[in-house]
């Protein structure tokens, strides 16, 4: 029985650091990176602001910056979370300098340190306005050096595989043995074991209409392991981006990074007025939740689709050296940012939350890891302070690999004494048609979006868990009679995604953070 050393499912900066820590690390390991889509379509590809690192310490400490990061958290940061993350980042950020990443410095060759909202300090080291991209690049071909490592592209997980596919009742323990995977080209579901699998799917973005999300963020990793009955908490913290380029169509909406407004951007109403100072006294660089809710009630209290946030005062030179694909995004969409206001809103951008691990990236679910987004650490708490999210896969990375050569060193696993099924079909399935499929996607989104999002309250999560329930029984019913695609998938795990934002924002009694619902009292 071939088995595998290491799954890694997922190929941003959480799986390929994971990864690359193990393969230099232990040489022998068998790894296995699924993905699918392209190698390089992540959230991690479009990451803009960059990582936030304190790295000049006469004006900045570990102190302020785990300050911060409680402050954004709104009191629900797991302090030790945020202490190791912080005090480990300068180690991870030279380690990933060292494996070809650039980040940009000034004309006296120190690095440009950027600030973003909730930051008291300049701490945000960048590439441009494409950090996230810059990052991709350099660790996938650092990868490649590594003739341990397998990448597999356009290979969909279907579900993980653990004691159940034995025919076995649940144990106290769940353990799991690698995953049944869709090849997109073959069309086939093949089963691949493992004694160690990662999940490091990236975030949750296309549960809602608009998101600065890329279309591969679907929530599978949050789905394969509510299904696997791993422990997911936080779901009701979503970070909805302040100013992303408002546009009359659903999907993907390209972001206009926080680190503008670090700049010296500023935000108005579409009659040209300025409104931050009546919401919060750090104004534009307040933290996002309170940034977010303040557009969205300017924009209810006018009825108008959008704001605008103003470039026209900054000075050219200087921001067309920080921001040029920014600058290039908005001429193209008939914007010039230093003649024109450009119209921004709110979108889905970062679940705070996600499937709990300890402080070395496990889960409640024995050999399986989860990093990055699609995990729950306890660092963001009910708020993410900016660019803090790839400074967390990088160090959740590390400490999941190196948890992970342990096992593997003393190589205990059950999975030889196991005989796992291949998948099966059962009985004959018919190929559903796409269109009812993707009516279902666009109800589940249309449904969080008005009912789930920015502002919540009692009455509209009770209609929405009584409308996942229906839309989830339906799904159920397709998934069962229907030959499974990747559009099916992607719904199957929306709605595993759905059900806990909706659950856990109507077990969430009080507003923290991204959370709020207009019963409830302010703390």
């Amino acid at each position: 029985m071939a088995i595998q050393d290491v799954l890694v499912v997922g190929s941003g900066i959480a799986g390929l650091s994971y990864a690359l820590k193990i393969a230099i690390r232990y040489p022998d390991a068998k790894i296995t990176i699924v993905t699918k889509a392209n190698e390089d379509e992540t959230n991690t590809k479009y990451a803009q602001g960059g990582v936030a690192v304190v790295s000049d310490f006469e004006n900045d400490s570990f102190e302020k910056h785990i300050e911060d990061t409680l402050r954004a958290g709104d009191g629900l940061c797991k302090v030790e979370a945020v202490e190791i993350v912080v005090k480990e980042a300068p180690e991870r950020i030279n380690e990933i300098i060292d494996w070809g990443v650039r980040f940009d410095k000034n004309h006296e060759g120190i690095y440009d340190l950027g600030r973003e909202g909730g930051h008291t300090e300049n701490r945000i080291v960048h590439h441009k306005d494409i950090t996230g991209w810059e990052i991709e690049r350099a660790m996938l071909e650092a990868i490649k050096t590594y003739p341990n490592i397998q990448m597999l592209t356009h290979h969909f997980v279907v579900d993980l595989i653990t004691e159940h596919h034995l025919g076995q009742d649940k144990k106290e323990k769940t353990t799991c043995y690698g995953a049944y995977i869709l090849d997109l080209k073959s069309e086939k579901v093949e089963r691949h074991l493992a004694k160690t699998t990662l999940l490091a799917t990236g975030g949750v973005g296309h549960v809602y209409k608009n998101t600065t999300n890329p279309i591969i963020a679907t929530g599978d990793g949050i789905g394969l392991a509510r299904r696997a009955q791993a422990t997911v908490s936080g779901m009701q913290f979503i970070q909805f981006h302040p100013t992303a380029f408002y546009s009359e169509f659903d999907g993907q909406l390209f972001l206009i990074s926080e680190a503008v407004r670090g700049f010296g951007a500023k935000l108005r109403t579409t009659d040209g007025e300025l409104f931050m100072h009546k919401y919060d006294e750090r104004e534009e660089l307040a933290s996002r939740d309170i940034v977010a809710r303040a557009i969205d009630n300017e924009m209810k209290l006018r009825g108008d689709d959008y704001v605008y946030i103003d470039c026209r005062h900054l000075e050219r030179e200087k921001f067309l050296d920080h921001f040029p694909n920014i600058y290039e995004k908005c001429k193209y969409e008939g914007y010039d940012m230093f003649t024109e206001l450009v119209p921004v809103v709110p979108a889905s951008h970062y679940l705070c939350g996600g499937i709990d691990v300890d402080l070395d990236g496990k889960t409640s679910i024995d050999n399986l890891f989860a990093v990055g987004e699609c995990s729950n650490t306890g660092l963001h708490g009910a708020n993410r302070l900016a660019s803090n999210s790839l400074l967390e896969a990088m160090v959740f990375g590390h400490r999941a690999a190196l948890k992970t050569v342990e096992k593997l060193e003393k190589d205990q696993f059950l999975i030889y004494d196991f005989q796992f099924p291949e998948w099966n079909e059962e009985g004959m399935k018919v190929q559903e048609e796409l269109v009812l499929i993707s009516y279902l996607r666009k109800q589940l989104q249309a449904m969080m979006s008005e009912l789930v999002g920015i502002v919540r309250s009692n009455s509209r999560l009770e209609i929405a868990q009584q409308r996942i329930n229906e839309i989830e029984k339906m799904v159920k019913e397709i998934y069962n009679f229907s030959i499974i695609s990747p559009k099916l998938l992607e719904l199957r795990n929306l709605v595993d995604v759905a059900q806990l934002i909706i659950q856990q924002s109507i077990s969430q009694k009080e507003n923290r953070g991204t959370f709020y619902n207009k019963d409830l009292k302010d703390l």
